[in-house]
């Protein structure tokens, strides 16, 4: 199953990558930024967490520990929280980097790219409010993307909303392609707050 996962993940990554070059002019990732790993949930299925899981244990010890003290750290805040959605940084996020990047959830793979939803609507990423992803063309007055700020910056490249939503890429049109089970799906850290459950 992991190996189909593998391949699945080939073929979103050449996806991805055709989707973020198309909309280059709008797109500020970079190494090093790590807002779309903190204060959040991350959805994760079964199948995303096992073959994490196995990108953990390939670490070097000192950073696996790292790992395992911010899990710990999270899992605790988690126990006591007493509200509705309960938001933390990524475990995983060490000195401003994703540790197991190859590893990676689908989440983190298509974050910030215009996403499709519903009647026509589409998405922008949280982090265009913080100057980064389609923050040169939005305009916050009327809260929407401007074409006027595109012409006054030359661009022509239309900004499009791309079908990559975590419920459509984990999906059953995907699972039954590429022959996958992604399982139960649920925040990243509720995963290991099972495991930490059941080993007490």
């Amino acid at each position: 199953m992991l190996r189909r996962y593998e391949q699945y993940l080939e073929f979103l990554e050449k996806k991805l990558n055709k989707f973020f070059e198309a909309q280059k002019p709008y797109i500020f990732c970079k190494e090093g930024c790590s807002l779309c790993c903190q204060n959040a949930q991350f959805p994760y299925s079964l199948l995303e967490v096992k073959y994490l899981v196995q990108g953990m244990f390939e670490l070097p010890v000192e950073t696996r520990l790292k790992v395992e003290d911010k899990m710990i750290e999270i899992i605790e805040k988690r126990r006591n929280f007493k509200g509705e959605r309960f938001l933390y940084d990524c475990p995983f996020l060490i000195n401003g980097s994703c540790c197991v990047y190859k590893y990676r959830g689908i989440v983190c793979r298509a974050f910030g790219l215009l996403t499709k939803k519903e009647e026509g609507r589409t998405k922008t990423p949280f982090c265009c409010f913080k100057g980064l992803n389609y923050s040169n063309i939005y305009d916050e007055k009327e809260k929407k993307l401007s074409e006027t700020k595109m012409a006054e910056l030359g661009i022509t490249q239309e900004p499009l909303a791309y079908n990559v939503g975590y419920p459509f890429l984990t999906g059953e049109s995907v699972q039954n392609a590429f022959k996958l089970n992604f399982g139960e799906k649920k925040p990243l850290i509720d995963w290991f707050l099972s495991e930490k459950d059941k080993a007490n």
